[in-house]
């Protein structure tokens, strides 16, 4: 589980972000940092019994860093106000699908599939849509995936139809699409339960169908 030491640090990163307090803390951050790393890989065991792809990926890698590129952005707070956790297959190739998991207060959510594709990917997982629409649809329509993420054709899209297919094709919502997520939010409380690691498992591996389509559709 996600304990209260890890909301209450987050909670003054918020309040205090600025190097001089965070040096004093760093003790702080090194312990909810290494609870947060038990928490992954409790959640990659339950995972990857599910997929393969993830079955030996490093927990401890797997939590990124708290610090911030500040080089190209006007916010030159230098730290993150969450902890974030991702999972990623070991292809050897350029990282596309994956999981998830970002945890701060009052906005923790889990997420998977394939964020802004390259136009190259984004252009061959149109294509599979338009030859197996079919098989994305029993995923992405199916009840629990529903109840869990809600419709994924009402992310982010296109306005207008995307180059080589017709307006009136009768899986254009799912053609203008420009991201293939699935994400469901958690409260502070859910993650706070002892076996709060299951449920965040059990969710993502709803999503894994949609990263094997989106996956085969790219390779």
């Amino acid at each position: 589980m996600i304990s209260h030491k890890v909301f209450d640090f987050l909670r003054d990163v918020i309040q205090n972000n600025n190097r001089e307090w965070f040096q004093d803390n760093k003790p702080r951050y090194e312990e909810t940092r290494e609870e947060v790393i038990e928490f992954a890989a409790a959640v990659l065991k339950d995972l990857s019994k599910t997929d393969l792809s993830i079955i030996d990926a490093d927990p401890k890698k797997a939590v990124q860093r708290i610090y911030r590129d500040i080089r190209f952005s006007k916010d030159k707070t230098p730290y993150k106000n969450n902890f974030g956790i991702s999972f990623t297959p070991k292809t050897g190739k350029v990282v596309t699908t994956g999981y998830y998991i970002h945890i701060t207060p009052g906005g923790s959510f889990v997420a998977g599939g394939y964020w802004q594709p390259l136009p190259e990917h984004l252009k061959a997982i149109r294509q599979e849509i338009d030859y197996h629409a079919k098989e994305l649809k029993q995923i992405v329509d199916d009840k629990d995936f529903v109840n869990l993420f809600g419709d994924m054709r009402n992310g982010n899209a296109l306005k207008t139809v995307p180059k080589g297919y017709d307006a009136e094709n009768p899986d254009i919502s799912l053609l203008k699409l420009k991201d293939f997520i699935a994400m469901r939010k958690f409260t502070d409380t859910a993650l706070l339960k002892k076996d709060s690691f299951k449920e965040v498992a059990s969710t993502l591996a709803k999503i894994h169908p949609l990263n094997v389509f989106l996956a085969n559709a790219i390779a």
